[in-house]
């Protein structure tokens, strides 16, 4: 008798190679809407499954894991995890598997796209041309900020914060940081470590690169905002909840700092009626800091790879709570 697969269900459509893969492997059930699976679908698809491919939209908690009484792993696609309770799954016996290090170039290119995009005001300007503004040159028209030789301000100094530290040596930027980080790391790229008061103050442009967890929860709010230069550029690729978006509202409108560039947003998707998007001095993106081709191929691969590891009862090459190997 042919041994039975394991039955597992993928959340999203992913990179066709991944998927590819899991149809070989296992038994898949794959949710192709273009949103994600409503909260009573995942519930119900999870009573019968070994394996669960989740992505930062699918909310994996105690709830759904008393529903899921095979589950053997869960594999998200994203580097991030705060869509699932970690705690809950480890009480379960369930491993965790991420997608660590394979996004971090492809995130640190966007950060400093967005960092160029606000400093020399590309939004407005692109909407300058289309409402017919563009008359002639005009010498004071639409004036941004130099990055060459500007102040860095880096908020967790992990492998993004870092990539991002080694593209503004190319500008001949000052770099300086807090939080999370690698002091050997650092010293060799050129960072120079300060308090957050400090690199608030000092900093020309603040790039945020530290996980969200309970205890950066709107991070950066009316206080930090208050410290930062009238002229400074806030850019956000990590999570939205680390900036309280009611602040950085008021902030932008009254001109407490220059400009912000956001990938990411609270709430995510950003409601239409969000007053930050009446913000001439704010840019805000889709949440597509790893949406390159080659990287979205690699985290579906890497997914997969934890996922399999997981059903076959081994360790997962990229595990967020080793501690459930202990039991």
């Amino acid at each position: 008798m042919e041994k039975q697969k394991p039955r597992v269900y993928v959340t999203r459509i992913i990179a066709e190679k991944a998927l590819n893969l899991l149809a070989t492997e296992c038994e898949m059930k794959l949710w192709e809407g273009a949103m994600p699976p409503p909260r009573e679908v995942l519930l119900e698809a999870v009573r019968e499954i070994d394996g669960l491919v989740s992505l930062l939209t699918d909310k994996v908690d105690e709830e759904l894991l008393k529903q899921a009484l095979n589950l053997r792993v869960v594999s998200n696609v994203a580097v991030g995890y705060d869509n699932i309770d970690v705690n809950a799954a480890t009480r379960h016996g369930i491993p965790i598997g991420n997608t660590p290090g394979v996004l971090t170039e492809t995130t640190a290119d966007l950060t400093f796209a967005l960092m160029m995009a606000a400093a020399r005001r590309l939004g407005e300007s692109e909407r300058y041309i289309r409402d017919g503004k563009w008359q002639t040159w005009d010498p004071t028209a639409l004036l941004g900020v130099d990055i060459f030789g500007a102040t860095l301000g880096i908020i967790g100094m992990g492998r993004i914060g870092q990539a991002v530290a080694k593209r503004a040596r190319g500008f001949e930027m000052h770099v300086i940081y807090c939080g999370g980080g690698h002091g050997y790391q650092s010293q060799l790229i050129g960072a120079t470590r300060r308090e957050m008061d400090e690199l608030l103050r000092e900093s020309d442009f603040v790039s945020i690169h530290c996980p969200l967890t309970p205890d950066t929860h709107h991070l950066i709010g009316e206080r930090e905002l208050g410290m930062m230069k009238p002229t400074a550029i806030l850019v956000n690729t990590a999570r939205g909840g680390i900036v309280d978006p009611k602040a950085l509202n008021t902030a932008l409108k009254n001109k407490q700092i220059g400009y912000a560039a956001l990938d990411v947003t609270e709430p995510e998707p950003i409601h239409l009626d969000d007053p930050l998007l009446t913000l001439d001095n704010c840019l805000i993106v889709p949440h597509i800091g790893s949406a390159s081709v080659r990287t979205r191929e690699k985290m579906a691969m890497m997914a997969v790879e934890n996922l399999l590891a997981g059903l076959k009862g081994e360790r997962l090459p990229h595990c967020v709570n080793p501690t459930v190997y202990n039991r």
